[in-house]
């Protein structure tokens, strides 16, 4: 028997290109939803450069107007102006498009727009955590604005169907700090990166925004430390403590800021499989989609061992270390590379292949929707 076609809108302030993380999570759901047969309409922000409209993957991608200047990070006031005008362009779409679902990514700002949609056009809605909207995960950037917007979070929580989450770690805190809703562990999957025929070379990557809380200056200052001559490390991402990460850095010729890439494009993809190590030592993670990114070139992992690090990064895959210890840091690094990388490269690709694929996660949410 032939599944329903579903018609699905999707809401999320960031879509490729703009955004972090989850960015690029919500945009493989929804290519994964079309390639099923379902109707995806995702309803983001503008930015200057980008289309109003454009249809990508057979997604039909709409852009509101926003006050959002940078790529990478997007401020409080910029999910302001998102929920404004993406209210306002909403009340006309919705007069002439008729929907099944709402697949909402983020409890705030988003999940602000799904309760409205509920309430004014009784459309449901899932939506999908990612952490620096739940409390608790984000303190240095969103304290302020979940002690707030607390009520609201609990009203956006109890509308919703269900809430996935990436892991473990992220739904005991929602459990913890908003309530206890239905909830599902999801894990979020990612393309695969792996491209034929690119040697691996003496490179340790790490990207992501730089932020003090993502744990860029330990690793810098662990490569330093060990003085390795024959190996490159290369920052990848751009964000406010760049230049702080550039003094820690000290000059050394072996340490490359490559600025913000596209994890779409090429170059991104090459570094990417020419590393051989990939590290993240941050102190918060929903469940580090980049390490999963890494594993699917066989990448061996230098990771954090806190929140859902050690969900992702298992020790056949590579090194998890106390990032309240600098020695535990430096000492992990020798120890990965002392390892047998081409037998953690080799677990890192099977484990990606094991558990991360989007095919399968895909199947997972569309039992949900339906």
């Amino acid at each position: 028997m032939k599944s329903k076609t579903l018609r699905i809108l999707m809401l999320n302030y960031e879509f490729p290109p703009l955004g972090g993380g989850a960015s690029p999570v919500s945009y493989e759901i929804a290519k994964g939803y079309v390639k099923l047969g379902h109707s995806v309409d995702v309803i983001t922000m503008n930015m200057k450069g980008l289309k109003e409209f454009e249809k990508k993957d057979g997604i039909n991608i709409y852009r509101v107007p926003c006050w959002r200047t940078k790529k990478e990070i997007c401020h409080p006031w910029e999910q302001y102006s998102y929920l404004r005008n993406a209210k306002k362009f909403l009340k006309t779409h919705m007069k002439t498009h008729t929907y099944d679902i709402n697949h909402t990514h983020f409890i705030i700002p988003t999940g602000v727009l799904a309760l409205w949609l509920k309430k004014k056009f009784g459309l449901g809605y899932i939506i999908t955590a990612h952490g620096s909207d739940v409390p608790g995960y984000n303190p240095d950037r969103f304290k302020l604005l979940h002690k707030l917007t607390g009520p609201t979070l609990k009203k956006i929580c109890g509308g919703a169907r269900v809430i996935t989450t990436p892991s473990k770690y992220l739904a005991d805190l929602i459990k913890e700090k908003i309530g206890n809703y239905n909830i599902k562990v999801i894990p979020n999957g990612s393309r695969d990166y792996f491209v034929k025929g690119i040697k691996k070379e003496n490179i340790i990557m790490s990207s992501g925004r730089l932020l003090p809380r993502k744990g860029f200056h330990l690793l810098i200052k662990a490569f330093n430390e060990i003085k390795l001559k024959d190996w490159k490390l290369y920052i990848v991402g751009d964000g406010p403590f760049r230049s702080d990460l550039e003094k820690i850095a000290n000059k050394n010729n072996n340490i490359i800021f490559t600025g913000w890439l596209d994890n779409t494009k090429k170059e991104y993809k090459t570094l990417l499989n020419k590393s051989k190590i990939f590290s993240l030592l941050s102190s918060r993670e929903t469940q580090g989609i980049v390490f999963i990114e890494a594993m699917s070139t066989g990448c061996a992992i230098l990771s954090s061992n806190i929140t859902a690090c050690k969900e992702t990064v298992t020790k056949d895959v590579g090194v998890l270390v106390n990032i309240a210890n600098e020695k535990e840091i430096i000492q992990g690094l020798k120890d990965i590379l002392k390892a047998k990388l081409s037998t953690l490269m080799k677990n890192s690709r099977k484990r990606y292949k094991d558990n991360y694929r989007y095919e399968n996660i895909i199947k997972e949410y569309v039992r949900i929707l339906g």
